[in-house]
């Protein structure tokens, strides 16, 4: 039995999200070797003196060699949020480090953690942020005491150290609540440019970024991919007779029907007018054309109701199938289209496999 998909988002969601990450990753690798840099020039430009000048080199090659072999060595890793965290945490590490070596709390290179920060807010969201704030706060806390002894618990030198520390507190507060609300509406904006305004399903620009990647995965690994192309059969009667309102409805009640007729895996999405399209991966050419039946039956089987009025439809099918009978994965939507196409010309109301002579439904009138 299918599993009944509510809509089109989750797929959706994973788009926008492996993009986010990877941008976000690329934004990581340039804030390293800002900070790398920074402390760089300082090194070479000290305004402090430096104790143990050799130390810090050994800090600065460690970070360019951690940022080398994680970041690029590593390159096959997924982007994800933990990836991300970690790259984080070694920044902090390295910053700590850097501040110890350079005059400890009296350090400039303090503000490098406001790199810090901000990398996590816009990356981690709130929640990693005021963690990783709090973990700041230990070590600036920790740094101080290393500098003022039991005095840091006095009155005057603890607000003096608070107030050094609280544009880190204010920087993280205000950032990580901008990028939540900047990251909340890129998402919306995403998938209101994936959806189709009708019916709320994929349109085919988010069609194709899937599309796209299950051609190149069912081309590398040989599992099988289906694509059942799908026409609503006599629309231009239905609008002509009870006018394009009505139509309007038939494909939306349509594209109810189909969602609920799918698995949670396949990608349904509007081709464009009253076209529809599915994907389906890991799917043969014998458990499409299932699939298919029993699409085509439940739209058959449950009209719309315009008015009290129970207004009949049905559809055209074609099904195209790698590589049961499709050569090269990425001709699937031309030869499911064909398909489509001779069922169209066939009688309408069946389902036509690539390749394959139509089966022959019993045609019901539209109105």
């Amino acid at each position: 039995m299918p599993t009944k998909n509510q809509n089109k988002t989750p797929h959706c969601s994973v788009i926008c999200k492996d993009s986010e990450l990877k941008s976000f990753s690329r934004s990581m690798a340039e804030l390293q070797w800002l900070m790398l840099i920074i402390v760089m020039v300082y090194f070479f430009i000290p305004t402090n003196t430096i104790d143990a000048p050799e130390n810090l080199i050994a800090v600065m090659c460690g970070y360019a060699v951690f940022v080398l072999l994680f970041r690029y060595a590593g390159a096959r890793l997924e982007d994800t949020q933990w990836k991300l965290a970690i790259e984080t945490w070694a920044m902090i590490t390295f910053i700590t480090l850097s501040i110890w070596l350079s005059g400890g709390i009296e350090s400039p290179l303090q503000n490098l953690y406001l790199i810090s920060v901000i990398a996590c807010a816009i990356t981690m969201g709130k929640t990693m942020t005021i963690l990783e704030v709090a973990l700041i706060a230990c070590c600036y806390l920790f740094m101080g005491y290393q500098h003022y002894s039991t005095d840091i618990f006095s009155a005057e030198t603890f607000t003096f150290i608070i107030a050094r520390f609280s544009p880190l507190l204010l920087v993280a507060y205000v950032t990580s609540i901008l990028a939540s609300d900047i990251l909340n509406a890129k998402k919306r904006i995403t998938e209101l440019s994936q959806t189709d305004d009708l019916t709320g399903i994929s349109n085919m620009r988010a069609f194709n970024e899937i599309f796209e990647k299950e051609v190149a995965g069912a081309a590398r690994y040989s599992y099988p991919l289906s694509v059942l192309m799908i026409d609503l059969d006599r629309l231009k009667v239905v609008n002509d007779q009870f006018g394009h309102t009505t139509g309007s409805a038939l494909i939306k009640h349509a594209a109810t029907l189909m969602r609920d007729g799918i698995r949670e895996a396949d990608i349904l999405a509007r081709y464009g007018g009253d076209e529809f399209v599915i994907l389906m991966p890991h799917t043969n050419t014998e458990m499409s054309t299932l699939v298919a039946e029993r699409i085509r039956e439940l739209i058959e089987a449950k009209p719309l109701n315009i008015g009290g009025h129970q207004l009949p439809a049905s559809i055209s099918i074609g099904i195209a199938s790698y590589p049961d009978n499709v050569v090269r994965p990425e001709t699937l939507l031309d030869q499911a289209d064909a398909a489509l196409y001779r069922s169209k010309m066939s009688g309408r109301n069946r389902v036509t496999t690539s390749n394959n002579k139509p089966k022959a439904v019993q045609v019901q009138a539209c109105a």
